[in-house]
């Protein structure tokens, strides 16, 4: 029917399951069902991603320590085209099932799921409403975020060959194709467009997946000027101003470019389904005043001392600590944020099927660093009246310390008008 290549074999979908199972066992150790209907979880433990819903029941007698059902509204032929699990033999602790309701559901694993667990922040009410009809529970527990999210911060040699593909791609978008991109006049609204195009002649998946709502952001937040320090609803140090208040973390079509523009550029990519993130700034027409530049040198060093530090058994809160605590009062004015008011506690974010993955550099994340982790790093730092300085890179962690995967560091890129 269709010709389909997929990524992951049978055996890395059951090894991710195993390796849930046993965290739900160490942490919920009354657990009996979890239910997943998020798209990127159905996804990291079937290999496709339907209109359906995924139950993972605790069964220790199974190699796997649980078994799967897997039941897809729209498209079953499709789910059973993408997923290497319906194509082998599974010893029976695997099920798939097309599914007009959770009635055909309930009929195949048994009502009763003993303890649920539900995807707390994604799991609507409605659909629990709908899955009580059919199954008995007494009242679920909404802790499976964490649980999978630790889970999927650890990468494997197949998501870590998509996310440095995603990040070369991403190197030459930002640093080879933007340059050329930049002209005297064009609005934000126009160079958003064919920054878009050049994204996906290299092969962009066409969208950036985030755990957190974020109200329609599109390729990513960009800004001329200090169109980049205008604050936002993003959970992110960069600013945005937007088409209008209906789509603030779109383009501004009136804001043109103008020699002696600093421009900013903080876009995700993505191959496959897998993220990288990373910023460049540019200037345009002109040298950067010494404020901007000194701003940017600072941003680079401190992602240095960042990257240095990505080593497993590292502790996330530990390093946030320690970097935050070497910053200097005249370092931190406007570090992080567009300004002061506007300011983020943290200095580096997961990255995978999500921009936003586990583990956040910051504090309250104890739990140490693990040998591929794939981490963001964003040192940026507001300079008012011009823009935002700063970088981002996507690094995977080693025992050397992070390498990274979009390119290092750069300092600021000079565009001639």
């Amino acid at each position: 029917m269709y010709a389909l290549r997929m990524d992951f074999s049978a055996e890395e979908l059951r090894g991710r399951r195993r390796r849930f199972a046993a965290a739900m066992n160490a942490r919920c150790p009354d657990w009996n069902t979890a239910a997943f209907t998020d798209s990127v979880n159905q996804y990291y433990f079937t290999g496709t991603i339907q209109d359906g819903i995924v139950l993972i029941q605790r069964d220790e007698s199974s190699p796997n320590g649980s078994r799967l059902f897997y039941g897809v509204r729209r498209s079953f032929p499709r789910a059973a085209l993408e997923t290497p699990l319906f194509k082998e033999e599974n010893g029976g602790d695997e099920t798939f099932s097309p599914l007009r309701s959770y009635r055909d559901a309930a009929e195949k694993t048994g009502a009763d799921t003993g303890k649920l667990y539900l995807e707390g922040e994604t799991f609507s009410l409605a659909s629990l409403e709908r899955l009580g009809r059919y199954f008995s529970f007494s009242e679920p527990v909404g802790f499976l975020d964490t649980v999978i999210r630790e889970i999927r911060s650890v990468k494997s040699d197949a998501e870590r060959a998509l996310i440095r593909r995603s990040g070369e791609a991403h190197r030459i978008v930002l640093e080879e194709e933007v340059p050329a991109l930049l002209r005297e006049g064009m609005s934000e609204a126009e160079f958003l467009g064919e920054l878009a195009a050049a994204m996906y002649r290299h092969g962009y998946q066409g969208l950036n997946r985030f755990h957190q709502k974020h109200g329609g952001i599109t390729i990513g937040q960009i800004g001329f000027g200090t169109n980049a320090l205008y604050p936002s609803m993003f959970d992110g140090p960069g600013g945005a101003k937007g088409e209008s208040p209906a789509s603030p973390l779109s383009a501004d079509h009136e804001r043109r470019l103008a020699k002696g523009d600093a421009v900013f550029v903080d876009i995700g990519f993505g191959v496959r389904g897998y993220h990288s993130d990373k910023t460049q700034v540019y200037f345009f027409g002109a040298e950067p005043p010494e404020p901007f530049e000194k701003a940017h040198r600072f941003c680079l060093e401190i992602q240095r001392l960042l990257a240095a530090l990505l080593a497993p058994g590292a502790v996330p809160s530990k390093i946030y600590q320690e970097i935050m605590g070497s910053v200097s009062a005249e370092d931190l004015d406007c570090f992080m944020g567009v300004d002061n008011r506007h300011r983020v506690k943290f200095l580096g974010h997961g990255v995978g099927l999500t921009i936003d993955e586990l583990p956040v550099i910051a504090a309250g994340f104890d739990k140490p660093l693990e040998e591929n982790m794939v981490i963001a790093l964003e040192p940026k730092k507001g300079v008012p009246g011009i823009g935002l300085a700063g970088v981002e890179d996507t690094y995977i962690v080693t025992p050397q310390g992070g390498v990274c995967v979009t390119g290092g560091g750069k300092e600021i890129i000079r565009v001639r008008a």
